[in-house]
């Protein structure tokens, strides 16, 4: 599980989606500690984005401004409809099975439309706060399992003319306060009330996301620069449908 989470984390896949999938898979019952438990490991993979980004997010006050007023309208959303997320989205294979299809339609059709968009915006810090707000509202879309917040705000920070790389970077950023304070809520949600053998259990998800998602992130920065979203758009596309036919079906 802590693999599937590190990995898809930050591509445009959708982390939540895999997971949901996975547990299916593997036969995992979605109990309360399982939700949890897809929640929190989150945190393994949001700290191998600031053990990567340390000297940005230390030191560069223009970027943490630009990130936290991104996180804005998600934090407002996730804050009202966390009982509803978790009780009627989480864990519901038809929703994150539709998304993933949907989302690779849109993946590949607004990478065909904006392939020779020219893109201005080259620096983080050249995006405005009005922009940044807005793709802040993209992310927000990504309450429903299997959309993806990696691909919701990539794709809205490229409409709004940002550079492909600049895109993905600003992603990885808005990723820490976003999963920060969605792991914060649920833990206090919880009462932190998990036995040791959860804990450990916790723990060991932690680790193989933080590492699986160092190795995924530096690949993946070194993708985009060669490479469009073209590819994520058919896995999504083939993933959605292979599962719906075989386990479903």
């Amino acid at each position: 599980m802590s693999i599937v989470e590190g990995v898809s984390e930050f591509l445009p896949i959708s982390s939540t989606g895999h997971l949901i999938l996975a547990t299916d898979i593997l036969k995992i019952a979605q109990t309360g500690f399982v939700k949890d438990f897809e929640i929190i490991i989150q945190l393994g993979a949001i700290f191998a984005i600031v053990a990567l980004y340390w000297n940005s997010l230390y030191r560069n006050i223009e970027v943490w401004k630009k990130v936290i007023i991104a996180f804005i309208p998600t934090g407002i959303i996730g804050l009202i409809l966390f009982k509803f997320i978790k009780s009627y989205l989480l864990g519901n294979l038809y929703i994150t099975l539709a998304a993933l299809l949907i989302g690779g339609i849109l993946l590949i059709v607004l990478e065909m439309i904006y392939k020779d968009k020219v893109h201005h915006v080259g620096k983080i810090e050249e995006i405005t706060y009005a922009n940044a707000f807005l793709i802040g509202l993209c992310q927000s879309i990504a309450i429903i399992p299997g959309v993806s917040r990696s691909a919701a705000t990539i794709i809205g920070a490229l409409l709004l003319g940002t550079k492909r790389k600049v895109a993905v970077e600003f992603s990885f950023l808005l990723a820490v306060p976003t999963m920060l304070a969605a792991t914060g809520l649920d833990l206090i949600k919880s009462n932190f009330s998990y036995s040791p053998e959860q804990w450990l259990m916790l723990g060991i998800g932690f680790l193989g996301s933080f590492i699986v998602a160092l190795i995924v992130v530096k690949w993946f920065l070194k993708f985009v620069q060669t490479h469009t979203f073209i590819p994520f758009g058919i896995y999504r596309i083939v993933a959605a449908i292979l599962f719906y036919v075989v386990v479903i079906r």
